[in-house]
């Protein structure tokens, strides 16, 4: 079988994504990974540097992958002592499994000329980060709806779902980023919390993620919540009260898939039809269509973003069904 290597640059088709059991995962796939030698990798051998910055794949591999060409530097194979210099061009082809997505409709809310909105799920990464490129809001929208380019005005965590605005061009995505600078946005979220929240306005103030640059902090509402002692009900990374340790660390929603590359092997009992996709005798995550370590259980936060409002212009999401009672 001739393989076929993707980069950024193939777009995402509608026949990449199965659906099971209320998941969506995508076809894996063979993708292009490239990055250029940062200074600290220089006199380090190729093998070496992969397997002290790149964890997730045992030694053996690496000596495999780069006897085999799957890791090669400015296009050429090399040999397994092969000592990297600074800037140079490494790519690793790589068998690509993503992980798995809540398999609910991305709604579209406003299709305007120069602006969309959306009704995000929960689950699902805006734009390609980390482990996603496919199963990512931009990138379904694009495979399904042939929607692109678009520019997220906003971003919400992987966990957290409702409203999303996308500019269509590059020049309304610079308006919008003006007024966001310009703090002319006003925003609303609706949350189902621990307790019974304060009738009222609640001011938090807790400098979280100060950044001494811009002199002001930067925190989501998660924290915030946590620190007026009701945490969204269902949030366990903010459930406990060490909020500035985690936060220090950056364990954001969209990090959290990190801990699982160090997890041992899957199960046979959680393989995939094969016919499926095709295994790849090298692949570390064959022959399971998620990573290793993604069982597919994980559920959405109970936090929504309902509107969003700038000096113009106003923009909602209909609430999600645990809001009510």
């Amino acid at each position: 079988m001739e393989i076929v290597w993707e980069s950024p640059a193939n777009p995402p088709q509608a026949q990449d994504y199965i659906y099971r059991k209320g998941r969506r995962y995508v076809r894996p796939y063979y993708f292009e990974f490239i990055s250029h030698a940062k200074n600290r990798w220089a006199g380090k051998t190729i093998v070496d540097l992969f397997a002290e910055e790149f964890k997730g794949r045992p030694y053996d591999y690496y000596v495999d992958a780069v006897k085999s060409g799957r890791i090669q530097v400015d296009g050429q194979t090399v040999h397994p002592s092969y000592v990297v210099q600074s800037s140079q061009k490494i790519s690793h082809f790589l068998h690509r499994h993503e992980p798995p997505v809540l398999a609910e409709k991305i709604t579209v809310l406003e299709s305007e000329a120069d602006v969309i909105t959306v009704c995000k799920p929960a689950s699902i990464p805006v734009h390609p980060c980390g482990q996603y490129r496919k199963n990512t809001i931009v990138g379904i929208l694009q495979a399904e709806q042939g929607l692109a380019p678009l520019f997220p005005v906003h971003r919400l965590d992987r966990l957290v779902s409702g409203l999303l605005i996308f500019a269509r061009n590059a020049d309304k995505a610079e308006s919008f980023r003006q007024q966001i600078e310009g703090g002319l946005l006003q925003k609303e979220y609706v949350a189902k919390v621990v307790g019974l929240f304060p009738e009222g306005e609640q001011v938090v103030n807790a400098n979280v993620n100060f950044n001494a640059r811009e002199g002001r902090s930067s925190v989501e509402i998660r924290v915030h919540l946590q620190y007026t002692g009701h945490p969204i009900g269902n949030d366990i990374l903010y459930l406990s009260k060490d909020v500035v340790r985690r936060s220090t660390f950056g364990s954001g929603a969209d990090r959290a898939a990190s801990i699982y590359m160090d997890m041992p092997p899957q199960t046979p009992g959680s393989a995939a039809n094969s016919d499926e996709f095709s295994i790849d005798p090298m692949c570390t995550n064959c022959p399971g269509l998620a990573p290793v370590g993604y069982d597919g259980d994980e559920e959405g936060l109970w936090l929504h973003c309902v509107r969003y409002t700038g000096p113009d212009w106003s923009y909602e999401c209909p609430y999600p069904e645990w809001a009510f009672p």
